[in-house]
């Protein structure tokens, strides 16, 4: 598979690498090139889509990373998927544009998948549609350090609606051939937000671009079910459920397992 062959008619599952210290459910799990290795392999076994490979913790409160040590981890994955999985669509996590330019010189085209939705860099949706890059256009207020803090919407949907409607129009004006959508669950917002969101993610099937939905282990489903990130497995598969069921193209998840079968499962609807 290649990007320009990628259909969303059926679902993708993206499978999560976090190569930092404190992402907030494996933060440290994958710092050496056994343990990435063997993660890939199992995102790879498992039968994910594209594999999406985070230099840059985002979770509330993370530590600023330089752009040299976040391009520095990324390089150590991309190696070892070069070598070992070349086949596999790669996708890479991060909001800053020089990071992006490093990358696409040194192993080619990877989807870029931006927090930030393109407002920490403005260049950034110009630069992904000039080079064809699939782009996911996120939605967040404030940023990683802020974004928790008492986040504030008139009325959550409908102001996402208008952000992903600006964004829309300037990616069609680029010509952008790949843009993808993503709400950005638990990035400024609570958790009564989260699942307004939720409830009326089909709503956002209107822009007929490819919606990504990323709630793996996050705190919208602990603190609902008092549970920790560890605990957390049969409720990211209710909440991944329910997003297919209401239009969700892509499942970034932590475990592409179980994801997997819950795309079979609502397939058989």
């Amino acid at each position: 598979m290649n990007w320009d062959s990628i259909q969303y008619s059926s679902p993708k599952i993206m499978g999560i690498l976090n190569v930092t210290p404190d992402s907030f459910y494996d933060g440290g799990s994958y710092t050496s090139e056994s343990t990435i290795s063997h993660r890939l392999e199992e995102i790879v076994s498992q039968g994910a889509d594209i594999i999406d490979i985070g230099a840059y913790s985002s979770r509330p409160g993370a530590d600023d990373v330089s752009e040299d040590e976040e391009f520095r981890r990324l390089q150590t994955v991309l190696q070892i998927v070069k070598r070992d999985f070349p086949d596999s669509l790669v996708s890479i996590d991060t909001f800053r544009l020089s990071v992006v330019k490093k990358v696409f010189d040194c192993f080619g085209t990877c989807m870029v998948n931006d927090i930030s939705g393109g407002n920490f860099d403005s260049e950034m949706i110009a630069f992904t549609a000039k080079y064809n890059l699939p782009y996911v256009c996120m939605h967040m207020q404030g940023t990683p350090q802020t974004m928790q803090k008492n986040p504030q919407y008139n009325d959550v949907v409908s102001d996402l609606l208008a952000f992903f409607e600006k964004k829309i129009e300037e990616a069609d004006s680029l010509k952008h051939t790949h843009f993808v959508i993503d709400p950005g669950f638990g990035f400024g917002k609570t958790v009564e937000q989260n699942y307004q969101l939720l409830n009326k993610l089909d709503s956002f099937t209107q822009f007929g671009k490819p919606i990504l939905v990323g709630v793996s282990r996050k705190s919208m489903i602990q603190k609902v079910l008092e549970c920790t990130a560890n605990e957390a497995l049969n409720g990211t598969t209710i909440v991944n459920t329910i997003a297919l069921m209401k239009g969700a193209n892509i499942l970034r998840v932590h475990d592409v397992k179980e994801a997997k079968e819950a795309v079979k499962i609502v397939a058989q609807l």
